[in-house]
């Protein structure tokens, strides 16, 4: 029972430091680690009548948003240096995430969907989604940044949004509720606002929680319209979430011009090769402690 727990609470982890960078979502590394139906049916019996299944449901999620928290708070505290420093580096990272994300995706996917040449369209308007926001980013917000302090009713309003948003990508195995953050133009403002409480500003506290709030709706009103997609609709669901986290991969080169010094594009002349390799190990790392959990579940089950 202690080794569950442990179990959730590092699935809770690994999705917070997925939430908290731009390229894996959270919902895809659930997807990896193998408890995102349960997940998506844990949050669901939350905003139903089911009694029965009501108490395991809140123990699940707690484990899951005390690994969760604490994995953001790590996250938190290093990853906007981290970002500034390293930027290059680190956005390699991402790409290799995302890159072996998708490989995986398909490969645990393929002897389950339908192959039919027309899904394609589903991923082509997946990528096109995601780059065609991404291109007009800017246009949003003010050159891309959102400023946490002193906010218009126009400002807090789009905060409430882009938190709705970023939920229901985080909840969607593809591109993560982070990578919406930083289309938006709010992710470093939203880092950087956690890190200023974190040190004792409470500035932007007012802004954090009408994000917060907007997360909150967002969750509820998302994970009924994903799972009853997956349910219904499940092959064409996986091809049009290859192609957001395809498309997501332009976002992340996008990246480093949402910064306050202003960055060029990710390009071959300075993108990390060991970075990308380190992105990649980390999530080699992630699917193999997943096929252990699985295996010691069918251990248990016999």
């Amino acid at each position: 029972m202690k080794i569950l727990i442990l179990i959730n609470m590092f699935n809770g982890f690994c999705m917070a430091l997925a939430d908290s960078v731009p390229g894996v979502s959270g919902g895809t590394i659930a997807f990896i680690l193998g408890f995102y139906e349960k997940l998506l049916e844990s949050i669901n019996i939350l905003t139903t009548r089911d009694k029965k299944n009501f108490r395991k449901a809140v123990s699940f999620l707690i484990k899951l948003m005390i690994g969760w928290a604490f994995g953001m708070l790590c996250s938190v505290s290093f990853l906007t240096k981290m970002f500034e420093k390293n930027i290059y580096f680190m956005s390699s990272l991402f790409i290799g995430l995302t890159v072996a994300s998708i490989f995986y995706i398909i490969r645990s996917e393929f002897s389950k969907i339908e192959k039919k040449n027309s899904y394609l369209l589903f991923s082509i308007f997946g990528i096109l989604l995601v780059v065609c926001i991404s291109a007009l980013r800017d246009r949003f917000s003010n050159n891309g940044l959102v400023v946490m302090t002193n906010m218009s009713l126009f400002e807090y309003l789009y905060l409430f949004f882009t938190g709705v948003m970023a939920v229901s990508a985080m909840v969607l195995p593809g591109i993560s509720g982070s990578t919406l953050l930083l289309i938006f133009g709010v992710y470093v403002p939203i880092i950087s606002g956690l890190n200023s409480i974190i040190g004792g500003d409470f500035s932007t506290l007012g802004g954090l929680v009408v994000f917060i709030f907007g997360v909150f709706f967002g969750l509820i009103s998302s994970v009924r319209i994903i799972r009853r997609a997956f349910i219904k609709y499940r092959s064409k669901m996986i091809y049009f979430i290859v192609g957001l986290t395809a498309g997501s991969i332009y976002a992340i080169m996008l990246g480093p011009t949402t910064l306050k010094v202003k960055h060029d594009m990710v390009g071959m002349n300075n993108f990390s090769i060991l970075g990308f390799i380190v992105g990649v190990g980390i999530l080699i790392f992630i699917g193999m402690i997943s096929r252990r959990n699985k295996g010691e579940k069918l251990e248990k089950g016999s």
